[in-house]
């Protein structure tokens, strides 16, 4: 069920552990080669293509494009949420349909820069209602819901999202590829970390100068719909486990 066609007197309706979707993503630089509304694209296409498994037992609210981007904010066109707003952004609209009563709350993530404020918002909700037991409140970034089976893995560079890299390339192209612009010329540039096990903060001119990470040369649209296809899995595979769970355990 899509919120945005729904009355409120429809929504009311609703048994309240109906599982709440609420998707997230961004408006930011893909690179020399890629539209900034690359991770929204493709997180409405997975949302879209996993729908018809959940049409009557999920309430899925509209895209939130507006995302946690500061580290891209030395290319133009990037319009981000600075990290404690946008913490309390989400923490807002979660909290909306905790207080119409909804207990399964799904926040599907389509940005990689949304990962670590959206974590915290979800902990920073549990703990204001601590005395319930009842809630089950998820964050999940979509490319962690799968592993990649051998036979594609096999044809990949890449052995991980980056960022306007093989993976969101060949998606885009598969989608629409009238957006995609000489990916064949991007020169690779590492996905390694640095001064490993430690995390380095970054931004994304410390890494790359053109605004990529990963191996979009490589990319192509059979690979995207392929990918598209297992996220899309994946994420249906969530879902379906939200609905089966049974309201009180800490395994679903």
């Amino acid at each position: 069920m899509l919120l945005s066609e729904l009355t409120w007197q429809d929504v009311d309706r609703l048994d309240r552990d109906t599982p709440v979707i609420v998707p997230v993503a961004a408006l930011e630089q893909h690179g020399l080669h890629m539209p900034v509304f690359t991770d929204s694209l493709l997180l409405d296409a997975i949302i879209e293509q996993a729908h018809p498994s959940f049409t009557d037992n999920a309430l899925v609210l509209p895209m939130t494009w507006l995302g946690n981007s500061h580290h891209h904010l030395d290319f133009p066109g990037t319009v981000s949420a600075a990290p404690r707003l946008w913490i309390d952004m989400l923490s807002g609209l979660v909290d909306n349909f905790i207080t119409h009563g909804f207990k399964r709350i799904v926040v599907i993530n389509g940005h990689g820069g949304n990962d670590v404020p959206g974590r915290q918002a979800m902990f920073e909700i549990r703990q204001r209602y601590r005395e319930r037991n009842d809630l089950l409140l998820l964050f999940a970034t979509y490319w962690n819901l799968i592993e990649t089976p051998p036979s594609l893995a096999a044809e990949l560079e890449q052995d991980e999202m980056g960022h306007a890299c093989e993976w969101e390339t060949s998606m885009i192209l598969y989608l629409r590829p009238d957006l995609v612009k000489q990916h064949e010329e991007v020169k690779a540039v590492s996905q390694s970390g640095s001064f490993q096990p430690a995390q380095r903060a970054w931004t994304m001119p410390d890494r790359s100068q053109a605004g990529h990470i990963g191996s979009p040369a490589n990319a192509s649209a059979r690979k995207g719909e392929e990918l598209l296809g297992l996220f899309s899995q994946g994420f249906t595979d969530l879902i379906q486990r939200v609905n089966r769970w049974d309201g009180q355990s800490w395994n679903g």
